[in-house]
């Protein structure tokens, strides 16, 4: 059963002629007959009775056409939501600026801008990397229109929590007796490997140890996650490390994880409060919630 053939049920049962029928559809008599037959059969019903004055509906054919017309309606309507989708995809345009964080598999980016391309092949992107804070402070200024970020972004902007993680604090290999059990005082005191102020971490640890009262002894400054991790194998000092890398990395090199803090943040993704109605804007928002619920 398809869509042609409601279509020449429901213009026969009306018309009461096949030859009317196929005017009406624009097509020829022969086809409709074809139409009628193959309906017929799939349905396994007889929908007609032929007469001297044209074609007469059975007791199935009239218990049957309410519900073809329905069908046919809600099949049409469906075919215009669709057109309009389709129609409102291709013709949005332009250039978005994204700002992207950490290692693009974490955030999912190469889902992301596949199904944006397919969705909006119109619109094109303008991606630069930076650190969490820095798409927040390009985007307030204008220079990104949308980005990825970790935790709150506060005041002024329209956020999409992608995902809540976990950060771990990682130690040199052989460091285990020095950082097990210890809390965050004790961690002070350590040598630790410190991030610019633009940096998710430094925001995390700027805030834990402030509230312990505490400043951590730093001896080097990096802004590069592989950086700290190398500095870190290497017998520098502490650093944190999202859960699945300081696992990860302990497998591989041994290093030691603190086992008695952690710190909790989440991924998202923001826009200016006042541009989260823009249509590219919200496109982009819709395309990535598609990625992040599959």
């Amino acid at each position: 059963m398809d869509i042609t053939q409601l279509r020449a049920f429901i213009s026969v049962a009306r018309e009461g002629n096949l030859t009317r029928a196929a005017e009406k559809l624009h097509v020829t008599q022969p086809a409709v007959s074809l139409q009628i037959k193959a309906l017929q059969e799939s349905l396994g019903l007889q929908l007609f009775t032929r007469s001297a004055g044209g074609m007469i509906l059975t007791v199935e054919g009239n218990k049957l056409l309410p519900l073809a017309e329905r069908v046919l309606t809600d099949l049409q309507e469906l075919r215009r939501h669709a057109d309009a989708l389709q129609a409102s995809s291709a013709h949005l345009s332009g250039s978005l600026a994204i700002g992207t964080i950490l290692d693009p598999e974490f955030i999912r980016l190469g889902a992301f801008l596949k199904l944006l391309v397919e969705r909006h092949p119109q619109l094109s992107t303008k991606l630069a990397h930076h650190m969490s804070g820095s798409v927040l402070q390009e985007i307030r200024d204008g220079r990104l229109d949308v980005g990825f970020f970790l935790g709150d972004p506060g005041k002024g902007f329209h956020a999409m929590t992608l995902t809540p993680f976990t950060y771990n604090v990682i130690a040199p290999a052989g460091w285990k007796s020095r950082v097990s059990g210890k809390g965050w005082k004790e961690l002070s005191r350590l040598p630790w490997i410190w991030t610019p102020p633009e940096s998710a971490h430094h925001r995390l640890l700027s805030k834990v140890f402030a509230q312990h009262k505490v400043q951590p002894d730093t001896v080097a400054l990096v802004d590069q996650e592989s950086s700290m991790l190398d500095l870190v194998k290497s017998g520098v000092g502490l650093s944190l490390a999202r859960e699945s890398i300081a696992l990860s990395q302990a497998h591989a090199h041994g290093l030691v994880i603190a086992d008695a803090v952690e710190l909790s943040t989440e991924l998202s993704f923001i826009c200016l409060e006042k541009r989260q109605h823009d249509d590219a804007v919200k496109a982009v928002f819709q395309v990535l919630q598609a990625v992040w619920t599959h």
